[in-house]
């Protein structure tokens, strides 16, 4: 029963981590479109200038320069605004985005106003507010966009200020409006194309990184699964593990079993393999709250490395291994059994590769902690090499294969990390466990050890 409301627990908070993950995604690309927009703005801005100007002393078209100067500081003003907003790494909402493009809707319209009405060429850039209200949001506020400007453009055909074309012109705006309704298209178009392509690269970007998130979320799903099952098969091997551990003590206290000596070996080795088992159970139980006990302690980088090191090298008798700390000045960590679990998964891995060779070397790279592991084995293929931390991608022809390197991946994930891994020039693999110091320190506490110390134990049983 505890196990069950734990894994309901585990489930429950990866999903509203999941959530939140979604949540992050959908406002960065909100925060990346911000952007587009307030450059967008810039170039309406400076394109306004050049415009009035061109017109004012170009054309000698009368403008009333200084009121549509006004409109273009407080869209400016803005746009400093905004770009402040952006800067702040605050979270932008649709509301927000919708608002900003009612602004510069405003703004035009302000400027539209002021030189002519619906009877000035630009007044078709409107589609351009449009189109981008089109792409960024759903279809009910696409239609109020376009409920608005239509709005904007029926009341500048009834009230305006006109413009008193000079003699040149005849006094009428055909020439003008010919001139001016092939730059208005030519702008709106270049414009049109540049932002929304841009738009369009950032929304299919948040899809992948939603895509991603899926993905994860599945796979943390799947170890929430490994975990019932793992601490469901410890209550199971509990019984026999108890009764193979009286009879192996009882063959011990036999006359005619502990006169032998090869026996009497195979004995001690017995037993030593079934208090690992109990160990490993234990731990399990342990990780899942059914027994009473410590899962972690304080210690510091140093010593816990050079525990794991030792203590694996401790259960593996004849194994050569080469193993060198170069982390340099120590410093405290938290020592986490399920971490622990995680590096003794890494060096099986490399001891079935190369019984007769394996090298681990500890260092500091700025502020993260790595840990490289070499074997001289066969190598990863390059199927496995792209698919790798995935579960069940493995060449170990057995049940349960690569479900040790996908519990790796997700537990150095979850503490902020990363798993590297590739083929040596000279021969054989590399793993390499990249670990940030902070998630070590004895401030955070790591997530997931039930399932990692569940994976490890389906594979010991799988091997």
């Amino acid at each position: 029963m505890g196990t069950s409301i734990g894994s309901v627990e585990v489930a429950s908070r990866e999903t509203r981590e999941a959530g939140r993950s979604g949540r992050q995604v959908q406002s960065t690309s909100q925060r990346q479109n911000l952007l587009l927009l307030v450059q967008l703005r810039w170039i309406a801005v400076a394109g306004q200038v050049i415009t009035i100007d061109l017109v004012q002393w170009g054309f000698g078209i009368s403008l009333p320069w200084i009121e549509m100067a006004g409109v273009m500081i407080m869209l400016a003003l803005i746009n400093l605004f905004a770009m402040l907003r952006y800067r702040s790494g605050a979270a932008i909402s649709n509301a927000e985005l919708f608002v900003e493009l009612l602004l510069d809707v405003g703004a035009l319209t302000g400027l539209l106003y002021l030189s002519g009405g619906a009877v000035n060429p630009f007044v078709s850039l409107y589609l351009l507010q449009v189109i981008l209200g089109a792409v960024l949001f759903e279809v009910l506020w696409s239609w109020v966009l376009v409920a608005v400007t239509s709005a904007c453009y029926l009341l500048l055909m009834a009230w305006h200020r006109d413009i008193a074309l000079p003699e040149p012109f005849g006094g009428s705006f055909s020439a003008v409006f010919i001139l001016g309704g092939f730059i208005s298209f030519l702008l709106a178009a270049i414009l049109a194309v540049a932002f929304i392509s841009r738009i369009t690269i950032n929304l299919r970007s948040r899809d992948e990184r939603l895509a991603r998130l899926r993905q994860q979320s599945a796979e943390e799903d799947h170890i929430v699964r490994m975990g019932l099952l793992a601490s469901g098969a410890a209550h199971e091997l509990g019984t026999p593990l108890a009764t193979l551990s009286v009879i192996i003590n009882d063959w011990e206290r036999m006359p005619a079993l502990s006169g032998d000596g090869e026996l009497k070996q195979d004995i001690v080795e017995m037993q030593a393999q079934l208090a690992r088992c109990k160990t490993i159970v234990s731990g399990i139980l342990l990780s899942a709250g059914e027994a009473r006990g410590e899962g972690t302690e304080h210690s510091s980088v140093n010593a816990f490395l050079d525990g794991v090191a030792e203590e694996w090298r401790g259960s593996r008798p004849g194994v050569q291994l080469e193993y060198r700390n170069d982390f340099g000045e120590d410093e405290e960590m938290i020592s986490d059994a399920a971490l622990r679990q995680v590096i003794f998964n890494v060096f099986d891995n490399a001891f079935e590769e190369s019984p007769r060779w394996v090298a681990v070397t500890a260092l500091r790279r700025e502020d993260e902690l790595v840990l490289r592991t070499e074997d001289a084995g066969r190598g990863f293929d390059a199927a496995i090499l792209a698919e790798l931390g995935k579960p069940y991608r493995s060449t170990k022809n057995r049940p349960g294969g690569g479900l040790g390197l996908f519990l790796v991946f997700n537990v150095i994930r979850k503490l902020g990390g990363r798993v590297e891994a590739g083929n040596r020039p000279e021969g054989g693999a590399f793993v390499e466990l990249v670990l940030p110091l902070s998630s070590l320190s004895p401030d955070p506490e790591p997530e997931g050890e039930a399932l990692f110390m569940a994976g490890r134990a389906a594979d010991e049983r799988t091997s």
